[in-house]
């Protein structure tokens, strides 16, 4: 019988809800992280999420979770516990992440962290080394050599960068963050200044940022995209080998069918 996995990549913003099978990620939705709601309306969440995908709750065969947010962690434990029937496997306490970890404090490092660069790993074995780059509530980088996780960068994330200059300069208006240009051009009015300046500013980091580390990693490097706004940045930088939106919660589905 074909696994039927509910997977959860909690973050600081936003959970990515993955639904998947031994082979792919089927679907996936976007909740918001609210450490302050009951378990029971995240467990109403969830069987609304299930029925939208047409999951029998019955049907799941397990809920596998990665979370950098320690208090969300037992609101979803009981959760799919009395709305789904499954006891929660949390990466990597329950389940390990079988990449050596060379941080000086290894329990430091973000489990999505390890996450994203177990799967760009088992997605791309052949370059010596990788560089994968998570556009999340901070923009990090993660570089892989072998089967090692080397460590990386921090960097704010694009919405965490906006709401921090739209809190600092009070005359400043909303923005989109949507641009359609291919290169940025002096903006006419505010609004263009500020989306060209933070979406072309970011593409122009990540390049600047990933070519420097790759020239002190063995190669070949590949880069890696992933989170939520990557195809954005993608679209307008010319750095990226691979874009892999859903980089992470495929990750725990290959190591939940490796560790079973």
């Amino acid at each position: 019988m074909q696994p039927r996995l509910l997977l959860f990549d909690i973050g600081n913003t936003s959970i990515k809800v993955g639904i998947a099978d031994a082979v792919s990620v089927e679907t996936t939705y976007t909740l918001r992280t609210d450490a302050g709601q009951t378990a029971d309306s995240l467990g109403l969440t969830l069987l609304s999420v299930l029925e939208h995908a047409r999951i029998a709750p019955q049907s799941v065969t397990a809920c596998v979770s990665s979370s950098v947010v320690p208090a969300m962690e037992p609101l979803l434990r009981e959760a799919c516990q009395r709305f789904v029937g499954r006891a929660l496997l949390r990466v990597p306490q329950d389940i390990p992440v079988p990449l050596k970890n060379h941080y000086s404090r290894p329990a430091e490092v973000g489990a999505d962290r390890l996450v994203g660069a177990f799967a760009a790993r088992r997605l791309f074995p052949a370059p010596a080394s990788l560089v994968c780059v998570d556009f999340g509530t901070a923009t990090t980088f993660d570089c892989i050599t072998g089967h090692a996780y080397l460590g990386g960068l921090i960097f704010p994330g694009v919405f965490t960068a906006a709401r921090a200059l739209a809190a600092g300069a009070a005359k400043l208006p909303p923005v989109s963050l949507e641009v359609t240009a291919d290169e940025p051009a002096p903006g006419r009015d505010t609004a263009t200044s500020i989306n060209h300046g933070i979406i072309f500013g970011f593409a122009c980091m990540v390049e600047g940022l990933t070519a420097r580390l790759a020239r002190q990693l063995p190669g070949p490097v590949e880069i890696l995209a992933t989170g939520g706004f990557a195809p954005a940045i993608a679209r307008v930088s010319t750095c990226f080998d691979h874009v892999l939106p859903a980089l992470l919660l495929d990750g725990l589905r290959q190591l939940y069918m490796e560790h079973s």
